[in-house]
């Protein structure tokens, strides 16, 4: 038996040293396998990924210098320090966690202030007011924080246009409880450049330039300004975008406040940025990360003091993710969104209820979003280790990438004259738009893919109905889904269902034993569903003889034929005679036709659905061929 050293025994001392072109070789010998003639130099290029914002993702980092960030190995310093990269606190969340920050939008005070209680009696730390028109009304804010410990609270407004009443409402509300001033903690929501995007509306900026002032003489611990990069996310902005558009509208409010009499110091600790987390993990993480480390930058830039430039950081689970169809994905989407987030290093994080996109939230829904932070900070510890993605090549070479990217999108909407000229003359809309619209394309050929939606539907399941929310501003930059073209199809099915009793129907046409039709029946079954067609794959297997009576029999008027390679060139023109012969509308066929194009189509097939086509496209032709309006 062998006895191990107990001292200097290293767990990879038996093993040969291995290099990265080995490591090429043997990845291009899968690619080869699959049917991928591909050199082994491009055999990582071709397992990368393509990101907006002309990123990449490749399969393997290393410890190359080609894989690290291009500031150097150094650059991301530490936390508390200069440039904030691996967090704006020494401590960061190590000692309590995350701010839990729960958001109420309700406009009843009372019912608003029945939630407010129960959120946090268990477990939320800080409140998220909407105040106004799209909320609570500033007359009504006393009864919504009735019963609330002020000066253990911290209170945030979202009151748009209602700023200013909204503000002095709160900082009287704390004078008459008697809330000690340094005790008082949160931020007013002054955000005139956000509204502006919102509704394209413009506010004067001197309201919150002077709330910020009374702040910063009288409220230590009180901020006057959010700059709020979720219009820009939610119109379908990139990362990079919406990190380049809050430091466009930072520096325009550093511009004003610096103008108004603060030092840059005391003007850069009157903001709060606030940014979308997603389930994209790593995206979130060094989006937060990026963000600190340009902002430094600003900061840097503007002669203020190193330690000014933390970025205070509020994070918000994406509601361009979220689904109105099969909510219930969104608990695992805001899951990951808010792990991102306090990963990434947020101050606070305010994960949005899963039925957020449907209405007003329920209180199983606001309890199960508290919930999702208490898990996550006291049962997996999230909190307790800082920048836990800090020293990972990935997350270190996304971060730097990133950090360049929005830095260039900064650079030039500042040459356009600034935040406000870039969103008046329709630079901001042009640009994100384009990139939505790209964005759409992939969604459409579920290149990115949507569970619940594009992917794996639930045709059957029952809507999910909430009490309806106050109308959200609007007039400005547009809000956007991921899952609105999807939607849209779902709609036109229900509306046949509720006319006709029955949803559109298309008669799975699978040829040969379950071996051979499996997979392609399986890729229609998901995506007809996807589209609120309702599959009907019965019986089993056809071929020319029993396609037509097959197909009488389903109530169908569209068909789709599914099967093997093989199977096709033997079979499929023999059954798509067949069911036009039966009536069919429309004959589709699953997979790629090659060569056999012309027998297929002279045969009665219209359309030939792929993975990677336009799902949409098809689905929308479908439908219109049945004449479901």
């Amino acid at each position: 038996m062998t006895v191990l050293p107990d001292d200097g025994f290293s767990l990879a001392a038996e093993f040969p040293d291995v290099t990265h072109e080995q490591w090429q070789r043997l990845v291009a010998g899968v690619l080869r396998k699959a049917g991928k003639d591909t050199p082994d130099t491009a055999a990582e290029d071709a397992l990368s990924t393509a990101l907006e914002d002309g990123l990449t993702t490749r399969p393997l980092y290393t410890a190359d210098p080609a894989d690290t960030a291009a500031d150097g190995p150094d650059s991301a310093g530490f936390p508390g320090f200069a440039p904030f990269t691996r967090g704006g606190r020494p401590e960061a969340g190590a000692v309590s966690g995350w701010d839990v920050r729960q958001r109420h939008d309700r406009p009843d005070p009372v019912r608003t202030n029945e939630a407010v209680l129960a959120d946090l009696e268990n477990g939320v730390t800080s409140l998220w007011l909407s105040v106004g028109a799209a909320g609570v009304p500033v007359s009504g804010l006393a009864a919504a924080l009735d019963g609330v410990f002020l000066d253990l609270a911290p209170v945030v407004l979202d009151a748009g246009s209602e700023f200013g009443a909204a503000a002095q409402e709160l900082l009287s509300l704390y004078e008459k409880r008697g809330v000690p001033r340094e005790s008082a903690s949160g931020n007013l929501g002054g955000d005139p450049i956000g509204y502006e995007a919102r509704t394209g509306e413009a506010l004067d900026v001197s309201d919150a330039v002077a709330t910020a002032a009374l702040c910063a003489r009288e409220w230590p611990a009180l901020r006057a300004l959010t700059v709020d990069a979720l219009p820009y996310h939610e119109a379908g902005g990139s990362a990079a975008q919406e990190l380049g558009c809050s430091l466009a509208t930072g520096v325009a409010y550093l511009r004003a406040l610096v103008d108004g009499g603060l030092s840059v110091e005391a003007a850069c600790g009157q903001l709060e940025f606030r940014y979308a987390a997603t389930a994209d993990q790593f995206l979130t993480i060094a989006k937060l990360r990026a963000a600190r480390r340009v902002w430094a930058r600003v900061a840097e830039a503007c002669g203020a003091d190193p330690a000014a430039g933390a970025q205070r950081q509020h994070a918000v689970t994406s509601s361009v993710m979220m689904t109105r169809r099969d909510p219930w994905v969104n608990m695992l989407r805001t899951t990951v969104a808010s792990l991102a987030a306090g990963v990434g290093g947020a101050d606070s994080v305010t994960v949005l209820p899963f039925d957020h996109v449907l209405g007003l939230p329920d209180g199983f829904a606001r309890r199960i979003a508290r919930n999702t932070s208490t898990i996550l900070l006291e049962e997996s510890h999230v909190g307790r280790v800082i920048d836990p993605a800090g020293g990972s090549w990935y997350v270190e070479q996304l971060t730097d990438e990133l950090a360049h990217a929005a830095w260039a999108w900064f650079q030039e909407i500042e040459r356009a004259g600034g935040q406000l000229a870039a969103l008046r003359g329709g630079l901001v809309s042009e640009r994100i738009g384009a990139t939505w619209q790209d964005r759409k394309k992939n969604l459409a050929k579920r290149r990115e893919p949507v569970t619940g939606v594009s992917e794996f539907p639930l045709l059957d399941q029952a809507p999910v109905e909430r009490d309806p929310a106050p109308a959200a501003p609007s007039g400005g930059l547009p809000r956007v889904r991921r899952d609105e073209a999807y939607e849209t199809l779902r709609a036109r099915s229900d509306a046949h269902l509720a006319a006709t009793g029955a949803r559109p129907r298309v008669f799975v046409a699978a040829i040969g034993p379950a071996s051979a039709h499996t997979a392609r029946a399986s890729f229609a079954v998901n995506l007809f569903q996807a589209g609120g067609l309702e599959p009907v794959h019965d019986p089993v297997s056809v071929d020319a003889e029993s396609a037509a009576a097959a197909f009488a029999a389903s109530g169908a008027s569209v068909a789709c034929i599914c099967s093997s390679d093989a199977l096709y060139a033997e079979q499929a023109a023999g059954v798509a005679e067949a069911l036009k012969s039966a009536g069919a509308l429309r004959v589709l066929l699953a997979g790629r036709p090659g060569e056999q194009r012309e027998t297929y189509v002279r045969a009665g097939v219209d359309e030939f659905v792929v993975a990677g086509g336009d799902a949409v496209a098809v689905l929308t032709s479908v439908l219109d061929r049945i004449g479901v309006n």
